[in-house]
């Protein structure tokens, strides 16, 4: 069903619904108006035949005789019955042609069946007669069935072209989204160009704008794709080739010559198999899948952990110093994606560093935990500082994949932390600060 449809039942049933409780009430108005008009004819009609009666020129009535006048004096309207009489019962006129009379014995209005059918009368006493008028139930329905009729064709032409105008201005309300949907619907499959729809109103600018953020994440997904997939071709196609060519010159050769080619071949396989690490890494950490494993860990996990991921033989190189509280400081981020930030950290310092110690300090301020991975080796130049972050680059002395601290920047990106690099001449410093749970 559409919007259309929906929105016009609903306000389609509210306008019938008011319409007919408004109707309802005007015509029970109008039909005691009416009945009371028509009781007020009746009282109007006695008084008038009472006052014709006494401006005729002989008495009606004298002492053992009765005198008689044409009903036709009586100037009684159409459709009305009236009748005279006397105190002792004696009916003087009458324009009712029945042989049913009517019962003057009590004053006011009454309902009385005459000769099978129904009557409203008044009686109204005057001197030493009755005056009775009235008229059939039956006219006064047909006459209330016929106003009733006439007022309600009025009441139900504004309904209809109410409900009319309703469905044309639904019409015309809905046009922006009809715009909307007809844009969307032209696009072409691959397209993820913001949406531009002219003399959308405010309500809809929230839709819009939402669907153009929708379309924005998507866009930078098919970009990571695509850098992903550049970036595998690109830096996998060197190893894949040196190992190839390793063992080709290990199945040409004999000796010391067979082995040093299968040596080499194994150190391509594992820095492809690093590449590849990373980049599933970086991947992941960049795309929407969660890392959280329910386990909160604290700045003292973490930093032993990324200290024991480094490795036995290069972590006996790093130096670390925890403040007391870093048992009870929790990150407010998932365990590994800290832990393999602060790994690449030690991973970078320990490779560039040389052979001297590599110096792991964590510390606690402002809600953050800080830690600080600093390195001897002859640090970094400014110019090369701010492209370190950079996917694959690598200056003249580095054997990495030129991943590690783009994995590092990522994880900060997501978790809302912050990275920083100091190099002097005695070496390269690294801030990097996560934010800590403010319950715990």
């Amino acid at each position: 069903m559409s919007l259309r449809v929906r929105l016009s039942l609903i306000l389609g049933s509210a306008f019938i619904v008011i319409w007919a409780l408004a109707a309802a009430w005007m015509l029970r108005d109008l039909r005691q108006q009416m009945m009371f008009s028509l009781d007020q004819r009746l009282v109007a009609s006695a008084r008038m035949v009472a006052g014709l009666i006494d401006q005729l020129p002989q008495p009606l009535a004298g002492k053992g005789e009765e005198t008689r006048f044409a009903a036709d004096q009586l100037s009684v309207p159409d459709g009305m019955a009236c009748q005279v009489s006397s105190l002792r019962g004696e009916i003087i006129a009458s324009n009712h042609k029945h042989e049913g009379t009517m019962d003057d014995q009590y004053s006011g209005f009454r309902d009385q069946t005459i000769d099978g059918a129904s009557w409203r009368t008044f009686t109204y006493h005057r001197g030493d007669i009755r005056i009775t008028t009235a008229d059939r139930h039956q006219e006064r329905e047909a006459l209330n069935q016929s106003i009733l009729l006439a007022a309600s064709a009025p009441v139900l032409m504004a309904l209809l072209g109410s409900l009319g105008l309703l469905w044309i201005g639904l019409g015309k309300g809905l046009e922006p989204i009809n715009r909307i949907r007809d844009a969307l619907r032209k696009r072409r499959v691959d397209s993820v160009e913001p949406l531009q729809v002219s003399g959308i109103p405010s309500e809809l600018q929230p839709l819009v704008e939402t669907q153009n953020q929708l379309f924005q994440r998507i866009a930078q997904t098919l970009e990571r794709e695509r850098r992903l997939t550049d970036d595998a071709a690109h830096e996998l196609r060197s190893p894949l080739t040196a190992i190839k060519t390793h063992l080709q010159v290990a199945r040409m050769t004999d000796g010391a010559v067979r082995e040093q080619a299968l040596e080499h071949a194994e150190q391509g396989t594992d820095r492809m198999h690093r590449t590849l690490e990373q980049l599933l890494m970086l991947a992941r950490v960049e795309g929407s899948l969660s890392f959280d494993d329910g386990v909160q860990c604290t700045a003292e996990q973490v930093a032993r952990q990324a200290v024991q991921d480094v490795g036995a033989g290069d972590s006996r190189r790093i130096t670390v110093r925890l403040p007391q509280d870093a048992t009870e400081v929790y990150l407010s981020m998932p365990g590994p994606l800290a832990v393999a930030a602060l790994r690449n950290l030690l991973d970078n310092a320990l490779r560039h560093g040389g052979d001297a110690a590599v110096e792991l300090e964590v510390q606690m301020a402002d809600g953050q935990a800080g830690f600080l991975v600093r390195d001897h080796g002859p640090g970094i130049s400014a110019g090369d500082l701010q492209h370190m972050t950079e996917r694959f680059w690598r200056n003249s002395q580095s054997g990495g994949c030129g991943l590690g601290l783009a994995i590092v920047q990522a994880i900060v990106q997501r978790c809302a932390g912050s990275l920083r690099f100091d190099s002097r001449s005695d070496g390269l410093r690294v801030w990097l600060q996560v934010p800590t749970r403010a319950d715990n």
